[in-house]
């Protein structure tokens, strides 16, 4: 799997993974690809959540063990 950039955020509880993909998100260009990784719960909705309200694309998503890993496609 392709991603231009990954964002460690396993650790961190709502709504930080989802305010640290933000800050990271914006940093990228649009079409851009965010792998993230997270052990919150609350990701499970946070996520799919997030991309929808901001226009990005939630790629696929996967559980690896306890952490969940997550394709986001920029938006434009």
């Amino acid at each position: 799997m392709e991603q231009d950039t990954e964002l460690d955020a396993t650790g961190l509880l709502c709504p930080l993974p989802v305010l640290k993909a933000r800050k990271r998100l914006i940093g990228l260009a649009p079409g851009a690809v965010l792998c993230l990784r997270t052990d919150d719960p609350a990701a499970v909705v946070d996520v799919p959540h997030y991309c929808n309200e901001a226009g990005h694309a939630l790629l696929d998503s996967r559980e690896d063990g306890p952490v969940m890993v997550w394709r986001i496609r920029k938006g434009d």
